[in-house]
Parts: structure tokens; sequence; C-alpha cells
């Protein structure tokens, strides 16, 4: 008896044969202490950086669904194989799959892949959270804290996803650049096993991967850059000093902060921090040092979204960061100014003062 077969079977069509042949095989594998190696991923976000890691995880050898917020989307990017809105002139490989979000597999994903601003967390995460099998690793993307308790998202996806580890993204990758090869990113996670696989995959891909177990510097680091690039970007029609005297302000409060909560100071010093700093405030096409500038010359905060064309995602946290960094009894002015001004509560002349009087008084204590 012979059994039919296939010269070139696709990953899915040999997982699924496993799956009926050998239907424990999971935990065999769990038994001798690993995990089966990573063929499936599913990217959530199909924005610029979210279409680029989708870019980067097929070329490091998975098969991936990337998820579009609507039908529409994903058939026109499918047809052109190629995310034109966000991410022109790049082509998907074949290995991508466009699917509207809501109709991605993840029972199957060995990699969910949360590619959505912070604040968009709550919505993204119910959507999936019961769909992801625990035997999944999570990795996410957002800089920024997330609403309404200011938790780092890494924890919030922690309580809401039964997953076998959670990973962030961080350090000055900007998606064209990271595409083209030309980028350097830090890992950050506590599961060693998450580390070295999804660390290979984006080693495969081309890039500069470092990992770090600092997660909480990692997120907190990445989250602080967005608001540091806004104030600079804010405050620079005052001069090149009140810029760097918004930044310098706004960056330390965040680091102070995350300190204190058990980041390490080491991280701020690395790709993850001043590398993914000096990388966006440089990037004419940030979308953060954008917002930035059109706060600070004079546009209502809420046409900056429409002024761009995408979120700013420095736009959405910064209040969330502010008021949770107050909260902490952590230093907060710098924060809680730019907050006032992102909701549109002071102006960029009267926040720009408030910085330089709570620099002379700091001096002076």
């Amino acid at each position: 008896m012979s059994f039919p077969q296939s010269e070139n079977p696709s990953p899915a069509l040999a997982a699924s044969v496993t799956s009926r042949i050998w239907p424990n095989v999971e935990l065999q594998w769990e038994d001798i202490g690993g995990l089966p190696p990573m063929r499936r991923a599913a990217v959530i976000g199909a924005g610029s950086w979210g279409t680029a890691v989708a870019v980067l995880l097929a070329r490091g050898g998975l098969e991936v669904q990337l998820g579009t917020r609507t039908e529409e989307q994903a058939d026109a990017i499918s047809f052109a194989r190629e995310n034109d809105r966000y991410l022109p002139g790049v082509r998907l490989p074949d290995a991508i799959e466009i699917r509207k979000s809501s109709e991605i597999e993840l029972g199957g994903v060995d990699l969910l892949c949360i590619a959505v601003p912070s604040a968009s967390y709550p919505q993204a995460v119910g959507a999936v959270a019961d769909r992801v099998g625990r035997r999944a690793g999570v990795l996410l993307l957002a800089k920024g804290l997330i609403a309404p308790k200011g938790q780092l998202p890494s924890d919030y996806v922690a309580e809401r996803i039964q997953s076998r580890g959670v990973s962030c993204l961080g350090g000055p990758a900007h998606a064209r650049e990271a595409v083209s090869g030309s980028a350097a990113l830090v890992l950050g996670t506590g599961d060693a096993d998450l580390s070295a696989q999804l660390g290979g995959v984006f080693d495969k891909a081309g890039l500069v991967c470092e990992r770090s177990r600092d997660v909480v510097g990692v997120e907190m680091a990445g989250a602080a850059k967005n608001a540091a690039v806004l104030a600079a970007a804010a405050a620079e029609p005052h001069g090149l000093n009140a810029a760097g005297i918004a930044a310098s302000a706004v960056w330390g409060e965040c680091v102070q902060y995350a300190v204190a909560q058990g980041a390490e100071l080491g991280t701020f010093n690395g790709l993850a921090g001043v590398g993914d700093l000096l990388a966006t405030v440089m990037a004419e096409g940030s979308r953060n040092r954008r917002a930035g500038e059109l706060l600070g010359s004079g546009t209502p905060p809420d046409q900056i979204q429409r002024e761009i064309g995408q979120a700013s995602e420095a736009m959405d946290s910064v209040p969330q960061i502010a008021a949770t960094v107050a909260a902490s009894g952590c230093p907060s002015d710098a924060l809680e100014g730019l907050a006032d001004l992102v909701t549109g509560r002071i102006t960029s002349d009267e926040w720009v003062a408030a910085l330089r009087r709570v620099g002379h008084s700091r001096r002076a204590a």
C-alpha cells in the first residue's frame, strides 16, 4: 500500500496531515522540554509598520496572514500585492495572505503580532483574545500605555490572552528601512525560547536583532521616545534650545518612572532608547514629529490627524502617560504640560514658558 505524495507540499498541508496522523505531537514536544519551530503567523493591523513586520516574518520563513480593517482593503492589497497607502513600492511576498482581521484564522498560528496603536488595544485585543491558541507567542508593536490604567502593552495583553509568552519590539526601525534590511530592532521578552525562535526569524530576514529581557524598559523607551519627539517638534518654533529643553524634560520624566517600575537604565541608553529617539527626531516622515510641528504652529489638536492622514500614537498616548507618571508620584510637570497642549487646554507659547519656569525652579532647588 502506498500513500499519495506531493512533490511540493505546502506547510499548511503538512501541518494538517501531521495533526491527523500524530494528534498528540504538541504534547510530545512539551514533554521533551522544547517547542516546535514557528511556521505560521498572523499580523493584526495593516499600517506601515504592521505591513513591514509581515514582510519581515515572511522573509524569515513564516506563512503570514495580514489583517486589515475592511474587506475592501484586503481585496485591494491582495490584487496589487502592495500596500500602496502605507508602504508603497514594497511587494508583498507570496507567503503573505491578506484578510479582513475578523476573518483571520488564529487557532493554528504560532505567532500573533498586534500592530495597532496603543489607543486601539482594548478593541483589537478584545476581538482576538478568545481565538488565540495557548501555544502561540504574541509580539507587540505599540509604543504607548493602555488606558484606563496606564498599563504596559505586555501587561495588558498577558491578562487577556493565554499564550506561551509575550514579546515586544523596539528600536530605531523605520518601516521602509526595515524591509530594505537596513534596520536594527530590539526584541524584548522574558521567554527564552520565544526570544530564540522569533529572534532567529528576524535574523533570517536580514535585520540586526538584539535580544533583551527588559520588557519594561523596551516598552517604556518606545513610549518615552514618542512623547519626547512630539515635545521637541512642538517646541522647535520657539528655538532649538526650547526643543532641547522640552525633549530632555519629557524624556527624563519617562525614564525616572520606568526605572522606578523596574526597567534597566541601560535600555534607555541603547537602541531601544536614544537610538530610536534620534532616528525618529531626524525622520522627516515621522508621524509623531509631524504632529508636533503642527502643534507648535498652532494647528488645533483635533485637526492634526486629518492633516497627517494617519494617527499619531504620541498624540493619543501622551495624556495617558502623563496621568500614569503623575499617579506614581514621580515628577511629571513636563508630561502634564505636554498633555495639556495635546488636548488643547494651553497654547504652545504657554507650554514653553511653563517649561522654562520649571527648569529655573529645578536649577534653583
